[in-house]
């Protein structure tokens, strides 16, 4: 078997050498080169050929993001971007240009190297395509409608989940999505610690809905889109207000996508609409089906267009989908639904 070949773009001398001490303790990655600025991670992409390319956001001659543009362009590769939290805002940039996923660098650290392994390996075996100008080629839709004319209703709600790849397809689905959109939408997407404000504050430039981090005790109104925070888990209580509760050290998943699908199922029973999307685990897999059971319909992200096919594999496999479709129709079915 082939080793996965890794190359490393960061200016910083110890991030470089952080990264390959933590990708030789596993035999099947190979760290073929290093570039300390854009200009030589473009110049590298092409000369080596790596299978993925970790990248940082802030570096000389050439940022991440002009050099992420450039390679998605010419010599598409999957990218990972491992930056700073300072770097947030601009991490999400990197997304739209073509990027795969993101981490902060603080969880680039030897307690962590099986989790950082085991996402190099599997974001390493995922075809990307050349984006043009930068952009990811997409399926062509229908601008939104200004309206649904349908009047404000509370006793309906989307609910979607998400992972790795997650950040571009929501943006797909939000930007499809009215601006008077007629219910709430709450959002569970598994994210650094740290990124949740970032996150929403790129989205909104993506959507025509009213889009926020999601506090504590606050009811949920039509036309709101609610973005779990991933220090803490979301709920939708019996009140329909939403309710953050603690993370416990033994959770996988951050946000749970799980909790907030299953509390949805409880509250809006066959008013709900559940939507899974791309990402890796199983997370939501469960609460989709709680959704379908209590009478609700059940969306997930198709395998052509998802980066990794994992959550909402599982929950096609479960049984807990009532259509599967790519991320291009999600948002025009979500239109139909309510206008019927």
């Amino acid at each position: 078997m082939k080793p996965i070949r890794v190359l490393i773009a960061d200016d910083s001398a110890l991030a470089r050498e952080l990264i390959t001490s933590i990708l030789s303790m596993d035999t099947q990655v190979r760290v073929i080169g290093e570039a300390i600025n854009g200009r030589e991670a473009i110049e590298k992409t092409r000369e080596l050929k790596p299978d993925i390319v970790t990248m940082d956001i802030e570096m000389p001659v050439m940022n991440g993001i002009e050099a992420i543009e450039h390679i998605m362009a010419t010599n598409a590769v999957p990218i990972l971007v491992v930056t700073t939290q300072s770097d947030a805002h601009t991490a999400y940039t990197a997304v739209s240009k073509g990027a795969l996923d993101l981490l902060p660098k603080p969880d680039v650290n030897l307690d962590s190297a099986h989790e950082f392994i085991k996402r190099v390996k599997l974001l390493s075996q995922i075809k990307v395509i050349t984006h043009i100008g930068g952009k990811r080629a997409l399926q062509k839709s229908p601008e939104p409608p200004r309206s649904l004319g349908l009047d404000k209703n509370t006793d309906r709600i989307i609910a979607i989940a998400s992972s790795t790849g997650g950040p571009h397809a929501l943006s797909t689905i939000l930007s499809r999505l009215p601006k008077k959109f007629p219910c709430p939408v709450v959002i569970a997407q598994h994210i650094p610690d740290g990124f949740v404000k970032s996150l929403a504050d790129w989205l909104s430039k993506e959507s025509n809905l009213h889009l926020t981090v999601a506090e504590h005790g606050k009811s949920l109104e039509a036309g709101a889109v609610y973005l779990s925070p991933s220090e803490q888990h979301m709920e939708v209580d019996s009140a329909k207000r939403i309710s953050l509760v603690g993370r416990s050290p033994r959770d996988i998943y951050h946000p749970s996508c799980d909790l907030l699908l299953s509390s949805v199922a409880r509250v809006f029973g066959n008013k709900s609409v559940g939507v899974i999307l791309t990402g890796m685990g199983s997370d939501g897999a469960a609460g989709m089906t709680a959704i379908q059971r209590a009478g609700g319909i059940t969306i997930a992200q198709n395998e052509a267009t998802s980066v990794i096919f994992g959550m909402n594999r599982v929950a096609i496999e479960g049984g807990g989908i009532s259509r599967v479709l790519p991320i291009g129709e999600i948002g025009s079915d979500i239109i139909r639904i309510l206008s019927r």
